[in-house]
C-alpha cells in the first residue's frame, strides 16, 4: 500500500490550517535562513578587506566604541530577530491547533472507528452498521471520529482532511474531519504498529450528503441471498468453516467480532487492511495463503480447495 495523498493538497478547514501553518514555516524560515547567508557573507568579506587593510586591528570601531567586541547589529540580530520569530511562530501555531481542535456541533455525525492489527473498524452508533478500512461521511459537514485501539497504539491520518491523532487501547480520542467536496480521501497508520503496519490504509469517502443517507440506509440492510448454486455453496462454507468464528454476515448464523464485518464486502474498495483491491483475482489469492499476502496476519490458513475458495469467492462478490 503507497499513500499518494498529500498534506499540501488540502480539502478540508482542518487541513487548510496544517496547511497555512506549514506555508507561514516554510517561508519564515527561508527568509530567516537568506537574511543569516547574507550577513555571514558580509560579515566575511569585510572581515576579509579589514585583515587586508589592518593586520594588527582589534575588533573595536565606530559601532563599538567601548572595545566590547560586540557589535550592537549582532546583538539585536542575534537576540531581537529569533525572539520575534518564536513569538510569530508560536501565535501561529496556537492559532491552528485552536482551529483544528474545534468541535462538531451536538448533531453532527459521530462514527467509531478502532484500530486494530492491522486494519481498521468503523461503526455507525444506533445504525447497526459496521464497515472496514472506509469512512463514510457527508461532504461539507463536520464528522466526529472517535479513535481507539484494541491492542496497541495506531495513529488515524487521512492528510487531506485533517492531522494525525493516536487511537489508544485505553483512551477515546476525538478527530473532526470534514471534506469540501465528494470524493475518496486516502489515509493511513502513522504510528508504527507492527510488521504489518505499512498495509493498514483508511479511505474516507466523502457523498452528497443524499447519496450518504442512501449508502447508511443500504448498509444497514442484513446481506443479500446468494443468487447462484456457487454462491450457495460459499455461504454454506461460511457457516461450516472457521470464517464464522471470526466474522459477521448479518442475515446469518455468522457472528464472530474477531475479523471484519462481511455482510457488504463486495461494496467495498479494498481487502486485507487496504494490501489488495477487491476483486475475484485478489479474493482468491487471499482465500489461498492470507500469510503469504500479508505476512502476520491474524488470519488463519483456511486450507480450503481450489472449488471451495471458487465457491467461497463466489459468495463474498455477491455481498453487495
Amino acid at each position: 500500500m503507497v499513500l499518494l495523498a498529500s498534506a499540501l493538497d488540502p480539502a478540508g478547514p482542518a487541513a487548510r490550517d496544517i496547511d497555512d501553518l506549514w506555508r507561514l514555516l516554510l517561508w519564515f524560515g527561508s527568509a530567516v535562513m537568506v537574511l543569516v547567508a547574507v550577513l555571514l557573507v558580509v560579515a566575511l568579506r569585510r572581515g576579509h578587506r579589514r585583515a587586508l587593510a589592518e593586520p594588527d586591528a582589534t575588533e573595536t570601531g565606530p559601532d563599538d566604541p567601548q572595545g566590547t567586541g560586540v557589535r550592537p547589529w549582532l546583538a539585536g540580530g542575534g537576540v531581537a530577530l529569533p525572539a520575534v520569530g518564536v513569538v510569530v511562530v508560536l501565535v501561529a501555531t496556537i492559532f491552528a491547533m485552536r482551529a483544528t481542535a474545534d468541535a462538531a456541533p451536538d448533531d453532527a455525525l459521530v462514527v467509531d472507528v478502532t484500530g486494530h492489527q492491522w486494519w481498521w473498524e468503523v461503526e455507525y452508533p444506533d445504525t447497526g452498521v459496521v464497515t472496514a478500512n472506509e469512512v463514510h461521511v457527508p461532504a461539507g459537514e463536520p464528522v466526529t471520529l472517535v479513535l481507539r485501539s484494541s491492542d496497541v497504539i495506531h495513529s488515524f491520518w487521512v492528510p487531506e482532511l485533517a492531522g494525525k491523532l493516536d487511537a489508544l487501547p485505553d483512551h477515546a480520542n476525538r478527530l473532526v474531519i470534514e471534506a469540501d467536496e465528494p470524493g475518496a480521501y486516502d489515509g493511513a497508520c502513522a504510528e508504527f504498529c507492527g510488521l504489518q503496519h505499512a498495509n493498514m490504509a483508511i479511505t474516507v469517502v466523502a457523498h452528497e450528503p443524499a447519496d450518504f443517507e442512501a449508502w447508511l440506509a443500504e448498509q444497514a440492510q442484513p446481506a443479500v441471498e446468494p443468487s447462484s448454486a456457487a454462491a450457495e455453496e460459499g455461504l454454506e462454507l461460511v457457516r461450516a468453516a472457521d470464517c464464522a468464528r471470526c466474522h459477521t454476515v448479518r442475515g446469518t448464523d455468522a457472528d464472530g467480532e474477531r475479523g471484519p464485518d462481511l455482510t457488504h464486502l463486495a461494496s467495498r474498495r479494498r481487502i486485507a487492511g487496504g494490501a489488495l483491491r477487491l476483486d475475484a483475482d485478489s479474493l482468491t489469492r487471499w482465500l489461498r495463503d492470507p500469510h503469504e499476502v500479508k505476512e502476520g496476519t491474524s488470519m488463519p490458513d483456511p486450507e480450503l480447495s481450489d472449488a471451495e475458495v471458487e465457491a467461497l469467492v463466489a459468495y463474498l462478490e455477491g455481498l453487495r
